[in-house]
């Protein structure tokens, strides 16, 4: 179970407030045996549990910006973990048996079913369960009264239902001391002269020690993490992305803006000209001469701080809040930070919360000549509007100071989490937005990508984005998909290139059996198109390709051996509480394999082997050069055709159940991943 005291540490909860994906895989990894047991509630195969935890930390990172900190963390994030099982579980039918408490409780209902695994199968107090599963700490405690009631009847305590009914309610209560003292008092001496009431009460203290004794029991299989983080790993690293660089724009003659200026109120072009000059912020400019916003300039003032809202756009994907911060006192550049300092504060009343919240880079804008040395301009992207119209009540209480990155000069490090500063102020506005209308257009385009099934579902053109849905099926037990891609959206002249910030996943209830995805892509303005033009980009695939390695520990390390052309050294293997295993490959002449999936046997059948793991890796473009990843400012947006291979896998095996050394016996390759580039077009008629 998660141990009573689930403090987590302060510098990982503010890695993982900025959207960093490895330590939200971190955090699930400290409690992996807690999920893994509420999973197995739900599930009972192991392709589907690694399917949990995988979407459940994906859906974590997307909704991150929805979590405004009213409630904890760890119950948030638990709380996404259920939903997932749920929703998996309404797809999927568990696939091996099951015997004794697993195989009960997955015949009581969700309500009670999670009520019992968040409390005795995790450890979380009634409050925090109540809190997590949004219900009231009374209505916990019927569907946990219920639950073990039905669990009584399937782990065989068919004599024990004859307590008697107005005590029945206190028997979790006393257990688990949570009962007043007249109240308690009344009820022991109560059982004490009541037969049916001490058998029952017996009975659903033996139901509680058997469950909590069954969380503590279970362990994981380290593949299923391991996996896990596998995937988790190849997406991040194509995600990255440098930063952007400044340009400035040059102010035209006056006599020529007053020519042009005389046209437009002619010919009706005025509002375009008119912003050609008056906005040197491109993208908030093309908006504004698309009649899809208005000025508004509104200011206010905090310690010499000046925060100024310069336009809002908005549809029914996001707010963009576009915004200007100058500090009139010193040379300092601040910028607002969603998950810090940055508040709605009538959000549940006005805002769309089922929608997915869009991840905005702190980013200057590329054309501006505003972002001096006590000026920047941003933009903050907030979720739609639930009315076509509202005002949004802004509250600003911390700037973020945007750091210098001294190996760069010009630009800043918006990630540099240790070494953050903020300014302390107070600055609100309401904010009159008008929502404009989006187009959507449902689609029924089917094609193949190396042999997988692909469909196009749904197009949305709206004024700040442009989304494409799609899915794959992977029904091909020997090849799956577990990335795809998109690279440009073609409409006429347009050339739209995907957003590396905005794909993600897609719910698609009612049909898991494809995996939908939403590529986002920059707006499309004018006409609607009769037909689009789809560029794939890339595939990320997992290849089964089974190979058992002996080991052998009486020879002296390195060991090599060959897998799919390639030459792959067992560094070391050294045996003890843990045991470590490092193995490696430095060679990526026309290697195949960007990362291994593997397992280790031991010599004795140990009931339980975890695996804690950890790699080193290089980024190789299409010529064959290479990058380090970790090296700060590398060029990531000039890198052609990316991929990421790990040069050396090192893991750590534990004996879980008793404790002893691990004795490896067999190196079990399971298969690979790779990444290939594809240049598919697909043509899409509207």
């Amino acid at each position: 179970m998660i141990p009573a005291n689930r403090k987590t540490d302060p510098f990982l909860i503010s890695k993982i407030r900025e959207k960093d994906m490895g330590s939200i895989f971190n955090w699930f990894e400290q409690r992996q045996n807690s999920f893994y047991t509420i999973g197995w509630m739900h599930l009972t195969d192991q392709k589907q549990m690694e399917e949990i935890f995988y979407r459940a930390i994906k859906k974590i990172h997307q909704e991150l910006p929805n979590n405004k900190r009213k409630s904890p963390f760890d119950i948030w994030a638990s709380s996404i973990f259920i939903q997932v099982c749920r929703e998996l579980s309404e797809a999927f039918q568990p696939t091996e048996p099951v015997q004794d408490v697993f195989d009960a409780l997955q015949k009581l209902s969700e309500k009670d079913k999670e009520a019992i695994g968040v409390v005795y199968l995790m450890g979380y107090s009634f409050e925090e369960a109540a809190q997590m599963l949004n219900a009231d700490i009374s209505e916990i405690r019927k569907r946990l009264f219920s639950g073990i009631q039905l669990l009584k009847t399937e782990l065989g305590y068919h004599g024990s239902q004859n307590g008697c009914p107005e005590y029945k309610l206190h028997y979790i209560d006393y257990l688990e001391k949570n009962l007043e003292r007249p109240q308690k008092v009344d009820f022991e001496i109560h059982t004490y002269n009541c037969p049916g009431c001490q058998e029952e009460l017996a009975s659903f203290q033996d139901i509680m020690l058997t469950l909590k004794e069954t969380a503590d029991g279970v362990k994981v299989p380290g593949v299923i993490l391991m996996n896990v983080k596998a995937r988790i790993e190849k997406e991040e690293s194509i995600r990255q992305k440098k930063k952007k660089k400044r340009k400035k724009i040059g102010m035209s003659f006056a006599a020529v803006f007053t020519l042009l200026l005389c046209t437009g109120f002619v010919t009706g072009t005025f509002t375009s000209l008119y912003y050609s000059w008056t906005e040197d912020n491109k993208e908030l400019r093309t908006y504004l001469q698309n009649d899809l916003g208005e000025r508004l300039d509104m200011e206010a003032e905090s310690d010499g701080v000046k925060v100024k809202i310069k336009s809002v756009v908005a549809d029914d994907v996001q707010t963009l809040v576009f915004y200007e911060i100058e500090d009139t006192a010193k040379d300092n550049r601040y910028m607002l930070n969603l998950h810090d300092g940055v508040n709605v504060e009538n959000e549940y009343e006005i805002m769309d919360r089922t929608a997915q919240q869009r991840f905005s880079p702190p980013f200057p804008p590329a054309d501006s000549d505003k972002n001096e040395k006590n000026i920047f301009e941003g933009k903050l992207s907030l979720l739609p509007l639930k009315d076509e119209s509202g005002t949004i009540k802004l509250n600003i209480n911390r700037l973020q100071k945007l750091m210098g990155d001294p190996e760069n000069p010009g630009e800043f490090k918006p990630w540099a989490y240790e070494e953050m500063e903020f300014a302390d102020g107070k600055w609100e506005f309401e904010i009159p937005v008008e929502k404009n209308p989006s187009s959507e257009f449902s689609l029924e385009k089917e094609t193949e990508i190396e042999g997988l099934p692909v469909r196009f579902e749904k197009l949305k053109i709206a004024p700040t984005a442009t989304i494409l849905q799609y899915s794959f099926k992977n029904q091909d037990a020997e090849k799956r998909i577990e990335m795809l891609n998109l690279e440009l959206l073609q409409a006429g002249r347009e050339k739209l290139k995907a957003d590396l910030y905005g794909s993600s996943f897609a719910d698609n209830p009612g049909n898991m059996e494809w995996i939908s995805l939403q590529a986002h892509f920059d707006p499309l303005f004018g006409q609607l198109p009769e037909e689009v033009n789809v560029k794939f980009g890339s595939i990320h695939l997992a290849v089964q390709d089974d190979k058992i390695i002996e080991l052998d520990s009486t020879q002296p390390y390195p060991q090599t051996f060959d897998y799919l052309g390639s030459t792959i050294s067992i560094d070391k293997v050294e045996v003890g509480s843990p045991t470590k295993v490092v193995i490696s490959n430095h060679d990526l002449t026309d290697r195949e394999y960007e990362s291994l999936q593997f397992h280790v046997t031991g010599q004795e059948d140990y009931e339980n082997i975890s695996m804690g793991m950890d790699s080193e890796g290089v980024l190789v473009d299409k010529y064959g050069k290479e990058y380090d990843p970790m090296e700060p400012g590398y060029p990531f947006e000039e890198i052609e055709q990316p991929r990421y291979f790990q040069t050396v896998q090192s893991f750590e095996l534990f004996n879980d159940t008793f404790g002893e050394e691990v004795i490896p016996k067999t190196l079990d390759i399971q298969g690979y991943t790779t990444t290939k580039y594809v240049d598919d077009m697909v043509k899409i008629e509207l």
